[in-house]
């Protein structure tokens, strides 16, 4: 399923929570939003629900608004979990998947797969109470998965899941991506987003601050630099190397505007340097998202400043005016 967002506005009281955002995200693609506390996230997702509905802009999803035909095609995981704990398992998932429109066989039958995958068969006639905050959360999932939506919002999916859970469900985030499923993931953790999604978009203060493909964003707010080991350790002054530092155990190499890592790489082997290890000197995601982040409050810090400073004004305006 394609989403596409046009020009979209929601404003609550004096607080502009969305202010213009336009974003797509592409049919069978896993698509991460980011942003801090407070910049929008929770609203964007609640529009896109048809919890909320935006002040102006438009919502599309394959080109069309949302209808209840389209909704059973959607699920959606929050933040806060959602089971009836006094239930068993396998009536909660098979009435979650019964919901959206599985027969009795199919609904089980999908069930007892993903409980499968998960690793949680056994606990498929245990109460969801009974169960750690951990394996409700792979419940959770489960209950997101089983009705074979087109597109999934997960908000935080990963919350409370130890390192060994954590891997198994990003291996079903992977295959239900195979299988075509469009998967939109909220989530704070920079490293999660990094390694899953195709394509993210941040929004802070309400607006876009970085959209596009993961690795096109990540090259383009990285250094031009190089990391490399080779033998015969390599001196400042050589050609296209605009300096030279010492990085753990390799070498940083900072090339000069317009030169490109291959040709770099190239001219050393030509000249008979040993090379053990060269890889582009990328920023984490993390790094980019907090200098992005404060930029974006440094900017909005100064219009703020700005309004104010006008408001002064107008206001002294006023006053000579009635003097």
């Amino acid at each position: 399923m394609h989403i596409s967002l046009h020009d979209i506005y929601k404003q609550f009281g004096d607080k502009m929570a969305v202010d213009g955002v336009s974003f797509e995200v592409q049919s069978g693609r896993l698509f991460g939003l980011l942003g801090p506390n407070g910049a929008g996230k929770t609203t964007l997702i609640r529009m896109l629900m048809d919890i909320l509905q935006p002040d102006s802009g438009r919502i599309l999803y394959d080109g069309r608004p949302l209808d209840v035909q389209l909704k059973d095609r959607i699920t959606y995981l929050p933040e806060e979990r959602g089971l009836y704990l006094k239930q068993k398992v396998r009536h909660v998932i098979e009435y979650f998947a019964r919901l959206k429109g599985l027969s009795k066989s199919d609904a089980r039958a999908r069930m007892e797969w993903y409980l499968g995958k998960l690793e949680m068969s056994a606990a498929a006639d245990q109460k969801v109470e009974e169960l750690s905050k951990g394996n409700q959360q792979k419940i959770q999932l489960i209950s997101v998965f089983v009705s074979a939506p087109d597109l999934v919002i997960l908000d935080e999916p990963f919350s409370g899941l130890d390192p060994l859970n954590v891997r198994l469900c990003k291996s079903l985030l992977a295959e239900e991506k195979e299988r075509g499923t469009t998967i939109l993931l909220s989530t704070h953790q920079m490293s999660q987003v990094e390694e899953l999604c195709d394509d993210l978009m941040m929004i802070s203060q309400g607006v876009r601050v970085l959209y596009g493909p993961v690795r096109e964003i990540i090259h383009q707010h990285s250094e031009p630099a190089v990391l490399i080991t080779c033998r015969p350790a390599l001196t400042n002054g050589l050609e296209g190397v605009e300096r030279i530092v010492d990085h753990n155990s390799r070498q940083k190499v900072f090339l000069r505007e317009g030169v490109k890592p291959s040709e770099f790489l190239g001219r050393l082997v030509r000249q008979g340097h040993e090379i053990e290890d060269f890889t582009r000197a990328l920023y984490s995601l993390e790094e980019i998202f907090v200098h992005v982040a404060r930029e974006a409050n440094l900017l909005a810090a100064k219009d703020r400043d700005l309004a104010q400073q006008a408001r002064g004004d107008l206001a002294q305006q006023a006053r000579e005016v009635t003097l």
